[in-house]
């Protein structure tokens, strides 16, 4: 007898069911999904939940979205979408990656769940809006010379995603705090002095960062931080190409 086959776990691997309740589509079930990630976070969704938001049982949302994994994997799949990918033109691929790159990041930050729930979305790279984006991403980096595209795409990614990660994770700090982000700072950075007493380097650190707050916004400190360790994983990333 042969051995049943496990189906793939992903929403993108099995076929749609009809759908019983003709008002209630799917992508609206995605879109208010959204929202409420958007608001209150991933770890507050659950399918009661956004069924009470839409006016409608669990059971109606299961017909349409069997788990809440493949929920979080459609989510995904819809606001990647919202990332841009310029062009692949080989010479200018640094420009090009330096786009994508921002628009990783500040999509990320709108959807502040985005950044650390993306590794967690099963397979979640079959869906159509993330195969777009893998495929414009990979042609990029093969227009420049790259003799394995993918394990580029992985340095870049793997960087804009762990600094989007934290810095979506301190904005949600400083939201719930229910300050503005220099005020936060401002009644934070005495601690932070006082604990770095006696140590010299820290303390330069923190010398430089009031310095820093005087003449830039914490948002473009943060903009700064990012492009710089954008520039030297790029510098790195050069010196892989081949040369001739």
């Amino acid at each position: 007898m042969a051995a049943k086959t496990n189906p793939i776990p992903s929403v993108w691997a099995r076929e749609q069911r009809e759908p019983q309740r003709p008002s209630l589509s799917r992508s609206a079930i995605v879109r208010e999904a959204i929202v409420m990630l958007d608001t209150e976070g991933a770890e507050a969704l659950s399918m009661r939940k956004l069924g009470a938001r839409l006016n409608a049982g669990a059971t109606s949302l299961y017909r349409h979205v069997a788990t809440k994994d493949e929920l979080m994997e459609l989510a995904v799949d819809e606001v990647v979408a919202e990332i841009t990918v310029p062009p692949a033109d080989g010479p200018d691929w640094r420009g090009a990656a330096t786009e994508a790159a921002r628009s990783f990041r500040a999509t990320a930050l709108r959807h502040p769940w985005l950044a650390s729930v993306l590794g967690q979305a099963g397979l979640a790279y079959l869906g159509p809006n993330l195969m777009s984006f893998s495929e414009r991403l990979t042609a990029l980096f093969a227009a420049a010379g790259f003799p394995e595209p993918g394990r580029a795409i992985d340095t870049v990614l793997g960087y804009v995603i762990g600094t989007s990660t934290t810095e979506a994770a301190w904005l949600t700090t400083v939201a719930r705090s229910g300050e503005s982000e220099a005020a936060f700072i401002a009644r934070l950075m005495p601690a932070a002095e006082q604990a770095a007493a006696g140590h010299s380097h820290l303390a330069n650190a923190y010398a430089d960062a009031r310095a820093d707050a005087v003449a830039l916004s914490p948002a473009e400190i943060r903009d700064v931080k990012f492009a710089y360790g954008l520039e030297v994983v790029l510098d790195g990333l050069a010196l892989r190409l081949p040369r001739d």
